[in-house]
């Protein structure tokens, strides 16, 4: 995602310096016009804003750690990886105890859109941050939302994962079903199509669950099933009943003891359909 989202910012003209805890990734933007450093601490040195795309909340503090608290100073971190709202507000403390200025700021979609810049963002924190960020935002993504304070974005956002996890099984259920009674596929989906039960998301998903081709993912099945575990932790301390929630998340671990941790989420199909 970082990868894709750093070569859109490229295309549009934007000066942009790149550290990558495995440099290896970085040779093609580097290619592409992009300076390339060996640590973070001289990524934030040659930036007025600082992008997080990282996978959980361990790898950014990881990073910060590497970093001289005292150049946190007039520096706007952007943070866009998919984290709990009290991981997020330890993160936020961390950065304005030093005189940085933190946004959260997750994204919903996948490798097109943050190659294409048509993320849906969701922030959190401050509205003189926001509209600090909002000329960069508006390049990644079409319309960003500030949704409140630091944390309510973090849980807009693990709200609409648990939809991609609750969505995604609801459907593969029934197509298992729908496949092992003999019925045609098409027809059956002519009738979901037809109905107010339809998401796009089941036509993107469809030919790869048929196909049982879980190749080239724009969001690893490893990374849905962090979020889940994420959201069923946040769900809990607020005293909500989780046990929906709970059986697809054996479920995500059922798939990922199949090997599929890498692979798109769509194979939570093989997961479900035990002939795979």
């Amino acid at each position: 995602m970082g990868q894709a989202l750093a070569k859109h910012l490229l295309d549009e003209g934007q000066q942009l310096t790149v550290f990558n805890r495995s440099p290896e990734k970085t040779v093609e933007l580097h290619n592409l016009g992009a300076t390339v450093v060996l640590t973070a601490q001289d990524a934030v040195n040659n930036s007025d804003f600082c992008i997080l795309m990282l996978s959980d909340a361990e790898a950014i503090n990881t990073v910060v750690d590497s970093i001289d608290p005292d150049t946190f100073k007039d520096k706007i971190f952007i943070q866009m990886g998919t984290i709990s709202p009290d991981e997020s507000r330890a993160i936020a403390r961390r950065i304005t105890d030093c005189q940085g200025s933190y946004l959260e700021c997750p994204v919903l979609g996948s490798l097109p859109e943050a190659t294409s810049g048509t993320l849906i963002l969701m922030a959190g924190g401050s509205s003189d941050d926001f509209q600090a960020a909002l000329p960069l935002l508006k390049i990644i993504g079409k319309n960003p939302q500030h949704i409140g304070d630091i944390g309510q974005g973090a849980t807009v956002k693990l709200a609409m994962n648990q939809l991609i996890a609750g969505l995604t099984t609801s459907f593969s259920l029934s197509l298992a079903l729908v496949e092992k009674e003999g019925i045609e596929v098409e027809q059956f989906m002519k009738i979901v199509r037809d109905s107010a039960l339809y998401a796009p998301t089941f036509d993107k998903k469809l030919e790869r669950m048929l196909q049982r081709d879980y190749s080239n993912p724009n969001f690893p099945t490893k990374h849905l099933a962090k979020d889940t575990r994420l959201f069923l932790s946040v769900a809990k301390q607020l005293g909500l009943e989780t046990c929906a929630l709970e059986g697809i998340k054996q479920l995500l671990e059922k798939t990922l003891a199949k090997g599929l941790a890498d692979t798109d989420y769509s194979a939570i199909y093989a997961g479900i359909n035990k002939d795979q």
